[in-house]
C-alpha cells in the first residue's frame, strides 16, 4: 500500500496524468498506467517492490 502511494505521489510531482489505478486480486498486484501518452506502466507487487517500465 505505502508504495503505491509513493508512486503516485512521485507521477503527481512530475505532473504526469494517472489513468488507470487497478488491484489485481488473483495475482495481488498493483498495476498503474500513467503518463500524457499514456506511456508510463508501473506494477506493484505483494512484497512492495515494483517494475517500472516506459513506453515512447
Amino acid at each position: 500500500m505505502i508504495a503505491s502511494v509513493r508512486v503516485c505521489q512521485s507521477l503527481s510531482d512530475k505532473l504526469q496524468p494517472i489513468y488507470l489505478f487497478r488491484y489485481d486480486t488473483f495475482h495481488k498486484q498493483i498495476y498503474i498506467l500513467a503518463g500524457v501518452s499514456e506511456g508510463i506502466e508501473v506494477i506493484i507487487f505483494e512484497n512492495g517492490s515494483w517494475e517500472f517500465h516506459e513506453n515512447e
